[in-house]
């Protein structure tokens, strides 16, 4: 806010004579003779736009003296003329600020524009701008309007063009406003570190954290962090006006969602005083006990609005069969009945301490004993899958309602995708958030107990949820198999064990011997259903049926890659360009007892280390453990859904240790529960900071530990 004074400083002297030099205006501040009229004078409280005249042609400047350069008031400017709800001004005269009354949804690329740009250019953001929360015009004593808003306008125009006295670095305004160009989604600029003994003092938040709930999807755990970064964002000072930088550009006005609070910045921490009396590290771990309350309230909240708009829609429901409604929604009202029960103890527990003792005892009860809707909702995931795509793809009435739900406000314009995942996703990210507690309360032996407790409880429950979800899909691929598989003249195989699942399946080119040379030009093909413990090589008939050939024993099965040049032809040549990715399957003991060895081809790099890397698992499992520090690690920075069995299914953030990458596709442990599969790498970046890659190496040993209990 401009500050007001009812004396007349020396810099307001200057500012005066500026006005009257460069606007050419009379001792009593009115234009000159011979001067256009730019606008009608105002009437006091008056809120009409205002409606400039239009200008009369430019006199010639008097003789003797030098052409004035043009002034273009604000007034008068093209953003000034700009009806509609967005004003569009020079970036010279305004400031990004936060609006006192935040809006529900923003462009999380506008917010951090200001920010990158500043980062880009630390030469902007000189000149003296103003709040939006000086739009208001202040009434003075007479009905006089106040030096307020305009003046400081007028005052950042005069600098840009360079005021008497200034320090010389003129910014220059663009004679034509563009239009914004919002930049992609990232992480804002972090500003430096501040005393952490000022941990949230300077901003506390006003009202509770439930006032302006946010959906889960539109958040990020600090906790699923293992660096230091994770603590030094609580820590880090929000940059001032005056510390930022300006970006020569236009900027649409709107208002920013603030950030999410935090737990030194509550009033009733602010007003206690404890601040004063707390360590570094119990701050730290307060803050990680009240992000788990803060980020259930948003999972719930979230939870409300799956329910609200999509479960209980009579449109949707129309859409669709009953069993395809059970299946689509499952038992999500036990789900948020389990979510609701386990905020309120939380939140039971932080009323009754501004300085939480701990929450160690509720994540483990819920864990144990009020969480297991959780693993009953995971386990349905392939038919929900299943459901989804069936409708989207072949209903267009449901297509249609759907796409109107989803353009409601409450649902922020998001998937219904991403609310009926949502399970899934808290329930694989609560262990992450356990053991960032385990690490705040390692200083104090009986908390660090506790804390482990709660960690071994739900690293249990994430496990059959696991569990849960692969019995059921792997129990539904056998039936489906064991009706599709035609043994006909070679020795049955039972198919359907509990023991057993499909790691890989798919069509490949088989390389045939023809007298002398080998030839692919008719493409024989064979179809492999690679098992955990078989290989079945069959003939595809048609979509769903299957003639079997042989199979053998993963025991017994070897596979090699082969280069083009390792297939000789006559006179010395090969034959690289009809099989450009051969590789060898040999059966060293296959339905009939002996051996066999079956050439094949893939199309692609990728897909022949896809095939070897199934083929050979066994022998990886018996290599015993590698040094997990020594891999690369990746974070996935936006969802992917395997379509193949021996793809894997990610979030975004997870982390994943690199094992094998060919040809834009990466083979990784999902470091939350130790799960292999192939994914592209388009959806993961690299981790390159050594003190975040030992952390993840630290917690991935944790989990498993605490999992394998």
């Amino acid at each position: 806010m401009s500050q007001r004074h009812s004396d007349r400083s020396l810099e307001e002297k200057l500012l005066e004579y500026r006005f009257h030099s460069e606007l050419r205006l009379d001792a009593s501040g009115n234009p000159a003779s011979g001067l256009p009229m730019v606008r009608e004078s105002l009437p006091v409280g008056a809120n009409a736009a205002f409606r400039p005249e239009a200008p009369a042609p430019p006199q010639p400047p008097p003789p003797g003296r030098e052409a004035l350069r043009p002034i273009i008031l604000s007034t008068q400017s093209p953003a000034a003329l700009k009806m509609g709800t967005e004003q569009l001004i020079p970036r010279s005269l305004a400031m990004t600020s936060k609006a006192k009354t935040p809006a529900r949804h923003q462009s999380f690329g506008a917010a951090v524009l200001s920010k990158e740009a500043a980062r880009r250019d630390p030469q902007l953001f000189s000149a003296p701008s103003f709040s939006l929360d000086d739009m208001d015009m202040d009434m003075g004593p007479g009905g006089m309007l106040r030096r307020n808003l305009r003046n400081q306008s007028y005052r950042a125009a005069m600098k840009g063009l360079g005021m008497p006295g200034g320090n010389g670095n003129s910014v220059l305004l663009s004679p034509k406003l563009q239009t914004l160009a919002e930049e992609p989604s990232q992480p804002p600029t972090r500003g430096p570190a501040r005393n952490k003994r000022t941990l949230g003092r300077k901003h506390a938040h006003k009202g509770s954290f439930k006032d302006d709930p946010r959906l889960y999807q539109e958040i990020r755990e600090r906790g699923l962090n293992t660096s230091q970064e994770s603590d030094d964002d609580v820590l880090d000072e929000p940059s001032s006006p005056e510390g930022a930088q300006k970006v020569d550009t236009t900027i649409v006005v709107k208002s920013y969602r603030p950030a999410p609070v935090t737990w030194s910045q509550l009033p009733e921490v602010m007003e206690s005083g404890i601040l004063d009396r707390l360590s570094t590290e119990e701050r730290k771990r307060q803050e990680a006990i009240f992000e788990i309350l803060t980020s259930e309230f948003s999972y719930q909240h979230s939870l409300s609005i799956l329910v609200a708009e999509f479960l209980q829609s009579r449109e949707l429901r129309a859409t669709m069969t009953q069993t395809e409604h059970h299946h689509l929604f499952s038992n999500i009202l036990d789900v948020l009945g389990a979510s609701q029960k386990f905020f309120e103890d939380l939140e039971q527990r932080h009323k009754a301490q501004v300085c939480v003792e701990d929450i160690s005892d509720i994540l483990e009860e819920h864990a144990e004993k009020h969480f297991h809707p959780y693993v009953a909702y995971c386990s349905n995931e392939v038919y929900q899958q299943r459901t989804l795509q069936k409708l989207t793809s072949s209903n267009a009435a449901f297509r249609e309602v759907l796409r109107e739900i989803e353009k409601r406000p409450a649902c922020g314009s998001l998937p219904m995708i991403s609310f009926l995942i949502l399970p899934m996703q808290r329930v694989t990210r609560l262990p992450l958030l356990t053991d960032t507690l385990c690490l705040k309360t390692q200083g104090h032996p009986e908390r660090y107990k506790a804390a482990s407790r709660a960690l071994k409880a739900i690293s249990k429950l994430v496990r059959q949820c696991n569990d849960g979800a692969h019995r059921m899909e792997r129990m539904e691929q056998l039936y489906t198999l064991h009706t599709q598989l035609d043994f006909g003249k070679v020795k049955s195989l039972p198919l359907i064990s509990a023991s057993r699942w499909l790691l890989k399946r798919g069509e490949l080119l088989l390389v045939e011997e023809t007298g002398l040379f080998r030839k692919i030009s008719s493409r024989p093909t064979c179809y492999l259903f690679l098992f955990n413990d078989v290989l079945v090589v069959t003939k595809k008939k048609s979509e769903d049926s299957y003639m079997v050939q042989d199979y053998a024993q993963m025991d017994h099965v070897q596979a090699e890659k082969l280069e083009p040049s390792e297939l000789p032809l006559p006179g010395g040549g090969n034959r690289s360009s009809s099989v450009p990715y051969p590789f060898q399957v040999t059966l060293l003991h296959n339905s009939e007892g002996h051996q066999e060895q079956i050439l094949l081809s893939t199309d692609s790099a990728s897909d022949r280390a896809r095939w070897i890397t199934a083929l050979t698992y066994r022998e990886r499992e018996g290599q015993g453990p590698t040094s997990k520090g020594d891999l690369p690690q990746v974070e996935i920075t936006k969802a992917y859904f395997a379509k193949q069995a021996d793809e894997i299914t990610l979030q975004q953030a997870d982390v994943v240790l690199v094992l094998q990458q060919e040809d834009g596709w990466l083979y990784g442990e999902r470091l939350r529960d130790g799960e292999t599969g192939w994914f592209p790498e388009d959806f993961a970046r690299c981790i390159t900071s050594r003190v975040a890659v030992e952390g993840n190496v630290r917690r991935m040993e944790r989990l498993r530990v605490e999992t394998d209990v």
